[in-house]
This record gives structure tokens, C-alpha cells and sequence, in this order.
């Protein structure tokens, strides 16, 4: 079987046997995950492959083939919990790892009749990572486990990485990288678009692509996925991604910053006083090369990405519409990024793309610029507007390659300077951005087609998506206010 998609479809449909034990997708994806790294492992370490395996032979895969029943539950327990204190890529994957399948039946069902039925190594790259990349997709379709979160568009982290353009040798981060999308694009153009040498293809597989994660289960499935592709794995010094805050810290520089940080706004933690009640403290993150203090989290990756940026070096980054608009902090930002970086192009995302509700978001791409004195390194803001008159769902009318085909064109990455307007595409100068209120950058010109014609309206789903779109922002904006309040 060589079908990607048979091959989800076939992994998918044992996991809706164990949605009635009570398993969700999420769970379901990692207990695979354990299984294809210790049975792809195995076979990496047989003819013709003969490598040495990092798995101690009690663990391997034979192990696992081998016992039935309670047996193979305790062993598997077992197992899960010792690699999960090894070192490098092995502990990466199976850190913090349990068991969450309760029926040994099935659990033997999985490992001996779906994963050692197939034989992993000799897919290529793209069926197992393609098969991967579909299982979390799947998860991320499940709104009730909440993993949509981590998931953006694929056609959107495409057109990204296509007018970023990344170039062989550059070093590529995203500092919240969820199950990898960002890193997988960029690789995967990096392989189409040059014909790298036996040097440029072994420094891909590790030391190119740098990710950042701050829950330990998403950093599992984002390893596994790039490991899926061919990605990481030799050395364990040298891991594609690690489990950590990343705004904690500056950290490395990098030539590309490719990123979707996560949607909520505010970091907070939970305060618990003398008499059990509970109350919510947000976070202020103080850093010394930050422009300003706050506890929006968009406002600190913003300004995250902006340090971890070599001089010269680019950044796309998905943000929601209130990072463009907040006062306070937020003006303060745009101020200090307009002067300090060429924040060169806007792109004004439409609404039901996203699996998270109620999210108005663009992408922000900016260059960093060495310091300078008077001259701001902002000349002109390209916006381009995908959102007006632009209607589209989860289900019935996704975001496809092609609709991003004219912001691609216009963007032209081939040479910035020769940018043409055109009715989506319109530029605005420094001097037009600091006249705003509040530097706003939430600049939009396009009419809206469905308030002056009924003829165009779209279909009725589309309409009351788009109004739950808008009334989830709302809902957002008023909590942030009322937590304001309470401080």
C-alpha cells in the first residue's frame, strides 16, 4: 500500500473503534506515534538498512510483538516510562509518555495486525509524512479536543514559505511551531525549488530547521512528523525541536522566522488564595530587549520574533487583528517595528479558515534592519485584502493553493521593489502610517459587496458562520476588557 490516503483512512478507522472506549483523536495519534517510532526503528536496524538502534532490546519492537493480553499491557507501561527518561530524540518522543489504550485486546489488535502489517521503511518520505500530516489534520478537525489550535492551513503556511522564499544554508525557526507545518513547508520548498548537494541535504536533515513547543504532546507529534519526512533523528545533540517557553528567553538568531502563535491573548496564571478561591494573575513578561512590558501574548511573540532575527534575516507571522489596532503596549510595538525593521507587507486573512472560532487574523512580514539613528527603516506597508468579499468554511469551501495565487503574484518575491497596485494590493507610506490614530495599521478600502447587492449575498451556513465569527471576537474583546477591570 503506497496510498497516503489509503493509509489514513486505514489508521482512522481502527480509531473509531476506540472512541468507544473513550479515547479522543488527540490520544489516539500519540499512542501511534509511540508505535510507527519503535516499529520504524526496527526495521531501520534489519538488512538492508543494519543501523544501530537507540531502543535498548528490551524495549524493541519483538518485545512488543511477543506478549498478549495483561502481560502486554504492563510491559507496554513499562516500556513507555523507561524511554521516556532517555536521551535525545527517543526521550523527546516518549517524554511524560502513558498508556491510554484500556483494552489489551486492542491494544495488541493495533500493534500486531495495523502497524507491523505494514512496512514503514519502505514507504517513501512523502507517503508517511503525507499519512502523518492527514492523522493531524483529522485531530485538529476534532473541536472538542481542541487541537485546532496548532493547526494553520496548509495552502496558507505554503504561500508563506513561497514569498519568504528560504535559501539553501539559511537557519529557519518557528518559536511556536505546534506538529511542524511551518518547518515541513520550508523544507519541502527548499528541496523543489534547488538542487541541493550531498553537504546542503545532510545540513536540511539537521541543523537547518529549529522548533520551539511549550506542551510536551504537541512536541511529540511535531518530531515524529518531521522525522516521518526525513528530518532530524541522526544526532541527539542536535534536535529539530524542543519543549519550552519561548518567550522566557531570547535565545539563538536566525535568517528565517516563520510562525502562528497561539491565539489566546492574555498568559495568565492561576493564583489559588488562603480560602480556596481562585483567581486568574496575567503575566507581564519583562524582558530587557523588549520594547514594552505586557501580558498580550501576540504582542510578546511579535516582539520575540523581532530578537531572534539576524540582521537582515525575514519573518512571516500570523497575527490577529488586535495586535494591528491595541493601544498602550500595542502602539508602542508598531511604533518601535515600523522604525526598526522593513515591515514591508500585510496580508488581511478572511475569516473560517482557522478551526480556533472567532479569529480575524493576517500575516505581518518584516525584515530586521541593523540600527539606525533618525531614518525609519519602513518606507512603505504593502496590504494586501483576502478578507473582503472573501467567504469561506472548514467544510464545504476551504482555503485552497489557488486562492493565495494573485497575494503570491503580487507580492512578487523575486524583487519587492517592482510591486504594481492593484484593486487587493494598495501601499501605504511611513509618513501615512504615523498620521493614524494610534499608528493603526487595521487598514481596509475594499467595499463590501453583500451590504449594497442581496443578489451577492453568500450562501445562508456562510452567513451564520461569519456572524459567530464576529460574535466570538466580540465575546474576546470584552473579556480582555473585564479582566482588565478586575485588576
Amino acid at each position: 500500500m503506497t496510498d497516503p490516503q489509503q493509509l489514513v483512512a486505514k489508521l482512522w478507522n481502527y480509531c473509531n473503534i476506540l472512541r468507544d472506549d473513550g479515547l479522543s483523536y488527540g490520544d489516539y495519534v500519540e499512542q501511534l506515534t509511540y508505535l510507527l517510532f519503535l516499529k520504524i526503528a526496527d526495521e531501520q536496524s534489519r538488512p538492508p538498512h543494519n543501523k544501530e538502534s537507540k531502543i535498548p532490546k528490551a524495549y524493541a519492537w519483538p518485545t512488543l510483538l511477543s506478549k498478549d493480553g495483561d502481560e502486554l499491557e504492563a510491559h507496554y507501561k513499562h516500556l513507555l516510562e523507561a524511554l521516556g527518561k532517555q536521551k535525545g530524540m527517543l526521550g523527546l518522543i516518549f517524554r511524560k509518555a502513558q498508556n491510554k489504550i484500556q483494552d489489551p485486546a486492542k491494544l495488541r489488535r493495533l500493534i500486531a495486525d495495523l502497524i507491523d502489517k505494514e512496512t514503514w521503511t519502505s514507504l517513501g518520505a512523502d507517503v508517511k509524512g503525507d499519512a502523518y500530516e492527514g492523522l493531524l489534520q483529522k485531530n485538529a478537525e476534532d473541536v472538542k479536543g481542541g487541537a485546532g489550535q496548532y493547526f494553520t492551513p496548509r495552502s496558507l503556511i505554503q504561500a508563506m514559505v513561497k514569498v519568504i522564499a528560504p535559501q539553501p544554508g539559511e537557519t529557519i525557526c518557528d518559536p511556536a511551531c505546534g506538529t511542524g507545518g511551518f518547518l515541513l513547508a520550508a523544507h519541502d520548498y527548499l528541496v523543489a525549488n534547488h538542487d541541493l548537494d550531498k553537504a546542503q541535504k545532510r545540513k536540511l536533515r539537521s541543523g537547518t530547521l529549529h522548533g520551539v513547543e511549550l506542551v510536551d504532546s504537541v512536541t511529540r507529534l511535531c518530531a515524529m512528523n518531521l522525522l516521518l519526512h526525513g528530518i532530524g533523528g541522526d544526532s541527539d545533540e542536535d534536535l529539530p525541536v524542543v519543549t519550552k517557553d519561548a518567550l522566557a528567553a531570547k535565545g539563538e538568531e536566525y535568517n528565517v522566522v516563520l510562525a502562528n502563535p497561539p491565539f489566546g491573548k492574555k498568559s495568565s496564571v492561576t493564583i489559588v488564595n488562603d480560602a480556596g478561591e481562585t483567581s486568574k494573575e496575567a503575566l507581564v513578561i519583562n524582558r530587557d530587549d523588549f520594547w514594552a512590558s505586557t501580558s498580550n501574548k501576540q504582542l510578546n511573540f511579535l516582539q520575540h520574533i523581532h530578537s531572534i532575527l539576524k540582521i537582515n534575516g525575514r519573518a512571516a507571522v500570523v497575527l490577529p487583528d488586535n495586535v494591528l489596532f491595541e493601544g498602550g503596549a500595542g502602539e508602542t510595538i508598531r511604533r518601535n517595528l515600523l522604525q526598526r525593521a522593513d515591515v514591508h507587507t500585510l496580508l488581511r486573512l478572511p475569516t473560517g479558515i482557522f478551526y480556533a472560532q472567532g479569529v480575524k487574523a493576517n500575516v505581518l512580514f518584516f525584515d530586521r534592519k541593523p540600527a539606525q539613528d533618525k531614518k525609519a527603516w519602513t518606507e512603505k506597508l504593502w496590504i494586501y485584502d483576502l478578507r473582503t468579499n472573501m467567504h469561506f468554511t472548514l467544510k464545504e469551501n476551504t482555503l485552497k493553493a489557488s486562492d493565495l495565487d494573485d497575494f503570491v503574484k503580487c507580492y512578487n518575491p523575486k524583487n519587492r521593489l517592482k510591486r504594481k497596485e492593484t484593486e487587493k494590493f494598495k501601499s501605504f507610506s511611513y509618513d501615512e502610517l504615523l498620521k493614524r490614530d494610534k499608528v493603526n495599521l487595521d487598514i481596509f478600502w475594499l467595499k463590501d459587496e453583500s451590504l449594497e447587492d442581496s443578489a451577492n449575498l453568500p450562501a445562508p451556513e456562510v452567513i451564520a458562520a461569519e456572524i459567530v465569527e464576529d460574535l466570538e471576537a466580540a465575546l474576546e474583546q470584552f473579556r480582555l476588557i473585564e479582566e482588565d477591570l478586575k485588576k
